[in-house]
């Protein structure tokens, strides 16, 4: 069984917030530019989780709804476009 643990790293805040996983870390948890982390204060550490991708499960939920007649094509995308410009807001993207 591979170890999950590693012995601690140093890596240094930024100016700006930012700081640097080292490489080896990213590796081995496939982390790359575009994966979204979670960050959790717990006391005074920070803990830092991979966030899940939930499309699978979103689409299954939605198909659901779809065939049960409680949520129409036209009120899905209306949705969509509600949470994409919520996203955006929230990351400091455009569209």
């Amino acid at each position: 069984m591979p170890d999950m643990a590693s012995l601690p790293r140093v890596t240094r805040l930024r100016r700006r917030g930012q700081l640097t996983i080292p490489q080896d870390i990213r590796d081995a948890l496939s982390l790359d530019e575009r994966t979204s982390l979670n960050i959790f204060r717990v006391g005074k550490a920070l803990i830092l989780t991979p966030k899940p991708l939930q499309r699978e499960s979103l689409a299954r939920a939605a198909e659901k709804e779809m065939k049960q007649g409680a949520v129409t094509l036209k009120d899905l995308i209306a949705d969509l476009r509600i949470q994409r410009k919520r996203y955006y807001d929230e990351s400091g993207r455009k569209d």
